[in-house]
């Protein structure tokens, strides 16, 4: 039987380059329905702030991960502080609450030098363009960067639109932009 990831389901209103039609209440209930974690962003670019953490931890048991860039030491404090169960940390390894961050490379450089024991995250999309209003895939596809460390934690992000869209070999998956879409396809 193959393994089930993990299903972080994530309640996005918004980016730098999307909007949904749903408001985050709706999009909090399709998260809490389908996924086992739920994430909440912390950073406005993305709809978020530290403040929906702790509105989220008081509508579900369910684990919950901060997704936000969290640039400073304070800012995955905070995030625990408010009720997450763990913090996504993107471009660098912080000195607090290691045990409870997923840490999300920049490059292949960067996930290569990340210790084995830190839960990771791959996106396809590149953060960086993706701040500067751009969305560049990154080249290394899921399966590739799974290859170069296969006994690493590693989490599935961007892209994901339906339930087929999962590499089997990903730990968890995090999806956010085409939530609604992955919930349907998970009941066909």
């Amino acid at each position: 039987m193959p393994k089930k990831p993990i299903i972080i389901a994530e309640v996005k209103p918004e980016s730098p380059t999307f909007r949904s039609d749903k408001s985050w209440d709706e999009l909090f209930d399709i998260a809490d329905t389908v996924g086992d974690w739920i994430s909440i962003h912390t950073n406005a670019l993305w709809g978020g702030s530290f403040d929906l953490i702790a509105k989220t931890r008081a509508r579900t048991e369910k684990p919950i991960l901060a997704k936000g860039l969290h640039e400073t030491d304070d800012d995955v404090r905070r995030a625990i502080q408010m009720g997450a169960d763990y913090a996504l940390v993107v471009g660098r390894i912080p000195e607090v609450h290691q045990d409870k961050c997923l840490i999300e490379p920049y490059d292949i450089a960067e996930f290569l030098n990340i210790p084995k024991e830190f839960k990771m995250v791959w996106n396809s999309r590149d953060l960086r363009a993706l701040i500067n209003k751009t969305e560049p895939q990154k080249r290394e596809h899921f399966s590739n960067v799974r290859k170069m460390r296969p006994s690493v934690w590693l989490c599935q992000a961007s892209n994901i639109k339906t339930k087929n869209d999962i590499d089997p070999e990903a730990d968890a998956v995090l999806v956010g932009t085409d939530l609604e879409t992955f919930a349907k396809s998970l009941l066909s």
